[in-house]
């Protein structure tokens, strides 16, 4: 096909991959998307589909005042975010947070973009890094990146990737649940109020739970897997458990503003449910994202009440994650220092998260539209979440520490963004609760200004 502007070319078709080429169409140059699926395959994916969600259906709180991620949402809308439009037409009950149906959240991404007439898709493998002719290109080939094309980009950086393991949770087929144990109810009645399945958990039976995610059996490491981090936001929840006998009463299962009406006894501690598709048949165990292997998986988890008889729709998994040192190889639009012709996008340059990974796929589109239509244009204000991100991966991370050793993925939170001007309004103390609504208001002011600028 000719163009009459030459296009932009991205690597990978997930989270990352899928906004950036939506934010690049909106300025009419033309996109090359590369996917290697179905041709080759990762160990976590199950379709084609672009950006297909693996991990979590979850897309995580869409309080906007109140939460970071909440905030990256609203600043991402701002932005006309393909993946935030999808999210919205997919979406399924999940109380104060924002979760959509799997399958229809990724046909939604994909037909949107098939639709566009300046959009092509390319089902193969992108094996080595780009020839010189591809002078525009974003590699968002995610945290399960190809053998090859992760060889040719250490090859090309000589920097040592870092790595991580991420775990999958566990699918219930919706009817095989026991609701004269089980109940609906949000904590605290938030969202609807009823958006969660709930399991209680005596104290005996919360400790017989414990004892079995620590001694059950575990899926087995390749060697060269073994002394790899995991990432605290994807914490397996044998893991956890292994931290200390409470941590999971504190955490996951914790059984605060929820009432069993199956009983008077409060519940010591409650295993939720969410649900993960539109028709509302499939609930998937939240927090429970496990390295145990499959037999143990089911031996265990219908241990606990409401779940005796679980039928389950997918297991859960355990798939190992790499990123970049961002920090040494990436500058503020995200353009490789080595190769400026390149940028990088995702889970690739030391963000965490579904929303995180496609904010960074958001930003890269904007930088290569701008550098291909020969427009001049600067990274967001580090109070916003994007530009928060954006120098946390770029270098503001752990200021006056040696940089390679102290980098790790980042999901959005107020604590990577500047402190307010001050700490007091009419000569009164800020309260805590009152700093994140300011945080947030200041963020979205100085994204319109941003916004306003280009």
């Amino acid at each position: 096909m000719t163009y009459k502007i030459k296009p932009v070319h991205i690597i990978g078709g997930g989270m990352a991959g899928s906004e950036a080429a939506w934010q690049i169409l909106q300025t009419n140059v033309p996109v090359i998307l590369h996917e290697m699926r179905p041709s080759v395959n990762t160990d976590a994916h199950q379709t084609d589909g672009l950006a297909e969600l693996v991990c979590s259906n979850s897309f995580r709180s869409d309080d906007h005042e109140n939460n970071a991620v909440g905030l990256l949402h609203e600043e991402m809308r701002r932005c006309n975010s393909l993946i935030m439009e999808a999210a919205a037409a997919t979406k399924v009950p999940a109380g104060s947070a924002l979760a959509v149906d799997r399958e229809e959240f990724s046909r939604y991404v994909e037909n949107k973009l098939a639709s566009h007439p300046l959009f092509t898709l390319k089902r193969e493998e992108v094996q080595a890094i780009p020839p010189a002719d591809w002078d525009n290109v974003i590699i968002a080939t995610g945290p399960l990146t190809s053998e090859k094309m992760a060889n040719a980009i250490l090859e090309l950086t000589g920097e040592d990737s870092l790595a991580f393991f991420d775990a999958i949770a566990p699918i219930v087929y919706k009817d095989s649940i026991d609701f004269s144990k089980a109940w609906f109810q949000s904590r605290y009645d938030k969202g609807e109020g009823a958006d969660y399945i709930n399991c209680p958990l005596s104290e005996e039976q919360y400790n017989e739970l414990i004892d079995d995610l620590v001694d059950g059996d575990k899926a087995d490491f390749k060697q060269w897997e073994k002394d790899t981090p995991y990432f605290e936001g994807c914490m397996p929840i044998e893991v956890m458990a292994e931290r200390g006998r409470q941590t999971l009463s504190f955490g996951p299962l914790k059984p605060v503003g929820l009432h069993n009406p199956h009983s008077e006894e409060r519940p010591y501690a409650v295993v939720q449910l969410r649900q993960d598709n539109t028709l509302g048949t499939l609930y998937n165990i939240v927090g429970f994202q496990t390295k145990l292997k499959y037999a143990a998986q089911i031996e265990v988890f219908r241990k606990i009440p409401g779940l005796e008889k679980a039928e389950f729709a997918r297991l859960g998994g355990l798939h190992r994650n790499t990123f970049i040192n961002s920090p040494e190889l990436l500058d503020d639009q995200l353009r490789l220092k080595k190769m400026p012709r390149l940028r990088f996008a995702g889970q690739m340059t030391g963000v965490e998260g579904y929303v995180e990974s496609a904010a960074m796929g958001l930003m890269a589109g904007r930088f290569a539209a701008a550098e291909r239509l020969g427009q001049a244009i600067t990274s967001p204000p580090v109070t916003t979440a994007f530009g928060s991100l954006i120098n946390h991966i770029t270098g503001g991370h752990i200021p006056g520490l040696p940089e390679q050793k102290t980098f790790q993925p980042m999901n959005i939170n107020f604590g990577i963004m500047p402190p307010l001007e001050s700490n007091r309004v009419n000569g009164r103390k800020l309260k805590k609760s009152e700093r994140k609504p300011m945080k947030s208001a200041r963020a979205l002011r100085d994204l319109q200004t941003w916004l306003d600028s280009l």
